[in-house]
Parts: structure tokens; C-alpha cells; sequence
């Protein structure tokens, strides 16, 4: 009997101890994977945005005025704000683009990581590339859960792009000057045409990206590809996400400096329909796309390309040259 008593305390020890060694060290491996990838997606939404930054605020300047666009109007937009205003004038809005990108990107692609990790599971392919539907499906709740978290940063953006540098003299003046004239709602004005334009813009860029190097790696035999390779599967990407939804993008632009311009658009199709009306349907709701089709598929790919490459380097300075995303 007392062979048995000394016995079992033994066992029990040997059995529990695996357990909770094991609890803490897979706490600890997840904590490392979202921290690797709010690190790397702010590093993407960064670099990108500010590459883009000056085709970028030339772009908000048509979406949101009734001048017809053109390569030439764009290039002569971009010419006299240059002289007019200096060649820094170029970027003004960016820092209220990084306020906003830096956390946007951050979430969109950490919250990617873990989607594709709970859909996953939930479809049983831990592991593995997810199929075309929870593929779209990811992308779709990564961009719309960045979007609900940091919209009034993107309000306040759009606002220092339109505006004369005399107008809003900070970030933090534009939320106070609106929050004083024109209420706090006026912050997430533009909100809904926002999330409608994200479902389809973030869900197919996610999901040509992610196709994309799956095709990839099929064929070509290579695990990852290279450098240039994601760039371009990132601007195919970009491509064909942002052709989707720029109707509502040019939409949501006009709701979100409708107070500063003269405008009064209460709703979604009532801004759609006085765009078409007073310019014209291909004119009005795709005006500025031919820049787009320039600066968006170059954003996006350095987006996509930075992402990665950032995970690979932050993985290979934890765990050794061997790892490989």
C-alpha cells in the first residue's frame, strides 16, 4: 500500500507539468505572430501610402469638384499646385494619411492573418490554402473591421486634401473646427458607401493576392515568390479591388467634404444620382479611375510586398534563417 501512495502523486506530477509548460509557450508563440503582424502591415500601409501620396491627393481633388478629368488636367493640377504652393504642398494631408493608415493597415492585415486562421478551422483547412469563398471572405472582414475602427482619421484626411493649408492648421484643428460647426456626426459622414465599397475592394484584393502566389506556387514548384513576382500579383490586385468599388469611393468623397465645398449630399443614392445627373455616369462615378489604375496597383503591391517581406525578416530575426513564411 505504501508503494501505491508514494506512486500516485508521481504520476499526477508527470502528467501535469507537459500541461501547463505548454499553455504559456503557445500564448507566448501567438502573441509573437499578431505583434509580427501589426508590425509588418503599418510598415506596408506606410511605405505605400506615401509613395502614392501626391497621386493620391490629385485624385481626391477631381472626385470631389465637377472638373472633367484628364492626364493632362491631373498633370496641370499637380504642376501649378507645385508653383503655387511648394513641392512639399504635394504630400499635405499625408500626415493625416499616416495618423490613419499606419493603425488601418496594422488592423486590416493582422485582422487578415487571424480570419484566414478562424475560417480555417471553422472549413478544417488548418494549415492549409483557404478555398476561393473564405478567401474572399477574410479579406472582406479584415478591410471592413479597419475601416469601422479608423474612419474618422480617413474624414479628416480628405478634408486637409481639399482644403487650403490656411483652413485647417492640424489634424487635431480639423476635429475640433468640425466637431464645433458641424457636429460630431459630421466625422463619420461618407460611413456607409465606405464599408459597401470595402466588402468588395478589400475581399477581391486579399483574394487575388492570396490566389495569385497559390497559382504560383503550383506551377512554378517555388514555395514563395520573389520580390518582383508579389509586386506584380499585388498591383493585379489592386487592379482589379479598386475597379470595383470606385463608385462609391468617388461617393463617399463627396459626403465627406460635402461641408467645405457647398454641398449638401444626405445619402447614398442621392449623391449618385446628382453626379450622374450634373456629370454624366461613366464621367461622374468614374472620374479619376485612369489615375487610379496607376497609383492603386503600385500602393497596393508595395502594400502587399512590404507586408511580406517584413513577416519573413521579423520571423527569420526570432527563429533563425531557416524560417520562411
Amino acid at each position: 500500500m505504501g508503494n501505491g501512495v508514494r506512486a500516485g502523486p508521481v504520476e499526477f506530477q508527470r502528467d501535469v507539468e507537459p500541461v501547463t509548460a505548454r499553455i504559456p509557450a503557445e500564448d507566448n508563440q501567438e502573441r509573437k505572430k499578431v505583434l509580427n503582424s501589426l508590425i509588418s502591415g503599418a510598415l506596408a500601409g506606410a511605405v505605400a501610402k506615401t509613395a502614392v501620396a501626391p497621386l493620391d491627393r490629385t485624385k481626391i481633388m477631381f472626385q470631389v469638384s465637377s472638373k472633367r478629368f484628364s492626364a493632362k488636367e491631373a498633370y496641370r493640377l499637380i504642376y501649378h499646385t507645385y508653383l503655387n504652393e511648394g513641392f512639399w504642398s504635394l504630400w499635405r494631408g499625408n500626415s493625416a494619411t499616416m495618423v490613419r493608415v499606419i493603425p488601418y493597415a496594422a488592423i486590416q492585415f493582422c485582422a487578415h492573418e487571424e480570419y484566414k486562421q478562424l475560417l480555417g478551422n471553422y472549413y478544417g483547412f488548418q494549415g492549409k490554402a483557404l478555398t476561393p469563398f473564405p478567401r474572399f471572405i477574410a479579406g472582406s472582414l479584415a478591410g471592413t473591421t479597419a475601416a469601422m475602427v479608423t474612419y474618422p482619421l480617413d474624414m479628416v484626411r480628405a478634408r486637409m486634401a481639399v482644403t487650403p493649408k490656411e483652413m485647417y492648421s492640424s489634424i487635431v484643428h480639423v476635429f475640433i473646427r468640425i466637431s464645433r460647426e458641424e457636429g460630431l456626426k459630421t466625422l463619420y459622414r461618407g460611413f456607409t458607401p465606405t464599408i459597401l465599397g470595402v466588402i468588395p475592394y478589400a475581399g477581391l484584393s486579399f483574394f487575388t493576392y492570396e490566389t495569385l502566389k497559390k497559382v504560383h506556387a503550383e506551377h512554378s514548384g517555388k514555395a514563395q515568390p520573389s520580390p518582383p513576382e508579389r509586386l506584380l500579383f499585388g498591383a493585379c490586385a489592386g487592379l482589379i479591388g479598386q475597379s470595383a468599388s470606385y463608385p462609391l469611393d468617388v461617393v463617399r468623397r463627396r459626403m465627406q467634404t460635402a461641408g467645405v465645398l457647398g454641398h449638401t449630399y444626405s445619402s447614398i443614392l442621392l449623391t449618385m444620382q446628382e453626379i450622374v445627373r450634373e456629370e454624366g455616369l461613366v464621367r461622374g462615378l468614374y472620374k479619376g479611375l485612369s489615375m487610379n489604375w496607376v497609383k492603386g496597383p503600385i500602393a497596393v503591391g508595395i502594400s502587399f510586398t512590404t507586408f511580406d517581406l517584413t513577416q519573413i525578416l521579423l520571423r527569420k530575426l526570432q527563429h533563425g534563417p531557416a524560417v520562411e513564411r
